[in-house]
């Protein structure tokens, strides 16, 4: 079985490594640049997807604060702590509000976090850009999660 490269190892002109379920491994760090190398890093569809929820969430929350921890973007505002992230599964992209029940209409999978909703795009789906936006507006009026 071959070795994953680590981080320290990745050079700018090498694609970043997969993790089990597509989810790709990407340096930690805040601000846009982690984000958009996530994004970049995301396989196949999901890129392209990413690329259109990042510019939701900026449309709908101009000064949005910007991450990547434990390889999986959050967004949040200044001083109120992270409303959403994203993950790649092998599958779908997992898109968590982390108080997602206080949002109108609820978003449609539950978690173990009492809190915290979720809403899977899968290949092929059309996402729904209108009530993307509303749950991202509602979401950042919310207190958001100390991560």
């Amino acid at each position: 079985m071959a070795k994953a490269e680590s981080q320290a190892d990745a050079s700018p002109d090498k694609k970043p490594v997969l993790l089990s379920g597509d989810n790709p491994q990407v340096a930690k760090g805040h601000g846009d640049a982690p984000v958009q190398a996530y994004i970049a890093a995301m396989p196949g569809w999901k890129s392209e997807v990413g690329r259109r929820l990042d510019q939701l969430i900026v449309q709908a929350i101009p000064n949005v604060q910007k991450a990547v921890k434990w390889n999986s973007p959050f967004y949040g505002t200044d001083g109120e702590g992270w409303f959403l992230g994203i993950h790649c599964f092998a599958r779908y992209i997992k898109v968590a509000f982390f108080r997602g029940l206080s949002l109108k209409p609820v978003p449609p999978v539950e978690s173990k976090s009492k809190d915290t909703r979720y809403f899977h795009i899968h290949e092929g789906d059309r996402l729904d850009e209108e009530q993307i936006v509303s749950w991202v507006k509602q979401a950042s009026r919310l207190p958001g999660e100390r991560m």
